[in-house]
């Protein structure tokens, strides 16, 4: 077994174990600060939307032009006064895009470009997108995020608890805005494509949390019938149990993802496939993190304030402080205590009903109490049969 395997078995039996919870002031920390930067680059560059969002035109030039992107560039933006998006594709073509174009502006940029590359304007692939058909897409994709938080929410409070639900909602939050985030800093185009992947990603997210939290329903089940450990523990127990699970899944599910990325966009162009796989891979990497440190630690603060919950801490960690470091000694003291109380004593002739039971009196007849055993009568000599006892007035 490799050593990454043995490591999951052992924190899955308990036998090892990462304090996830009790550091989750430092998670807390770390969200926060990835959720500040993705909005202040969402707020200060914004999203690049496409042009099915904004609506304008795309031009695809026919393999292996004599046109570099810088030229397409500046010729879109000198006819049209609008900036121009130049993809260079896997055959050697480009696939220029301009946002905000109308009919007229559309024919003359084609035009130009035309005239730049020495072909005739037919040759010339266009594709004109009117603004009115992206509103209906940007309402739509919104709509869509709508109804699938408030269905997840209603399922989670339903299938688990109220708690969970908000703590799951938190991590698709923090998943939401970190991939829109690094969508603005790095000034990617948001395409239906891009839309597509951020509902798949926030599908996985919350498979993996509902994971997690599985787990810890069963580790924390009968937290208030036990006194060796607190609830945060517990749910420690339940996030051990299942991260080596959650790296293998994201693990096993981002090598693909990546191979789409990186190989499948290089070799084939760009086009739906790389808005996908682009927004799946960050979007996988924000739900492994947000499922391990930010789901179960938001749970862990709401159920802390509950007073029974409060209760309980209190009593385990005084049991702790006074019995042991770890709560053993303590937990061992009590189960000694209740042992001697329901156990009675052999001597005090009790009839050992829910203890131990009283020894029986011997078949000799010896008291259970303990006294000296009475003497055993000796059977009467036997006397023998014809002429074999020795008669009494026998001389020798």
């Amino acid at each position: 077994m490799s050593r990454f395997g043995d490591l999951g078995g052992k924190l899955y039996r308990g036998e090892a174990s990462y304090d996830f919870v009790g550091r989750r002031r430092l998670w807390y920390g770390v969200t926060l600060l990835l959720v500040v930067v993705s909005l202040a680059g969402l707020g200060i560059r914004g999203l690049f939307m496409g042009i099915e969002f904004q609506g304008g035109a795309v031009f695809t030039t026919p393999p292996a032009v004599e046109m570099s992107a810088e030229e397409a560039r500046e010729t879109a933006l000198e006819t049209s006064g609008n900036e121009a998006r130049v993809q260079e594709l896997g055959n050697g073509a480009l696939r220029i895009q301009v946002t905000g174009l109308d009919t007229e502006q559309s024919e003359r940029t084609r035009t130009a470009l035309a005239d730049e590359l020495g072909l005739e304007t037919q040759k010339l692939d266009t594709e004109l997108v009117g603004p009115s058909w992206g509103d209906q897409m940007s309402s739509k994709a919104i709509q869509g995020l709508a109804v699938f938080i408030v269905l997840v929410s209603i399922y989670l409070a339903v299938a688990f608890e109220w708690r969970m639900a908000v703590g799951a909602m938190v991590a698709l939050m923090h998943d939401l805005i970190v991939t829109i985030g690094v969508y603005a800093i790095v000034g990617f185009e948001v395409t239906p494509g891009t839309v597509v992947g951020i509902l798949t990603i926030l599908s996985y997210s919350l498979y993996d949390t509902v994971v997690v939290f599985d787990k810890v329903k069963e580790k924390t089940q009968g937290v208030l019938k036990q006194n060796r450990h607190t609830y945060g523990e517990l749910a420690n127990l339940g996030i051990n149990a299942t991260v080596v699970r959650s790296v293998n899944t994201s693990v096993v599910a981002l090598l693909p993802v990546a191979a789409l990325l990186f190989i499948g966009t290089g070799l084939l162009g760009g086009g739906m496939l790389k808005d996908i796989s682009l927004s799946l891979f960050i979007g996988l990497t924000a739900g492994t993190f947000s499922s391990i440190f930010i789901a179960t630690p938001v749970l862990v603060d709401l159920r802390l304030r509950e007073p029974e919950i409060k209760a309980h801490d209190r009593r385990v960690l005084a049991k702790r402080a006074k019995g042991g470091t770890d709560g053993t000694d303590g937990e061992s003291a009590e189960e000694t205590d209740d042992t001697r109380e329901t156990v009675p004593d052999a001597r005090s002739g009790g009839d050992g009903a829910g203890g131990v039971p009283a020894p029986a009196a011997s078949a000799a007849g010896a008291p259970a109490s303990g006294g000296p055993a009475p003497q055993r009568p000796r059977p009467p000599a036997s006397r023998g049969g014809r002429g074999r006892g020795r008669p009494s007035g026998r001389r020798r």
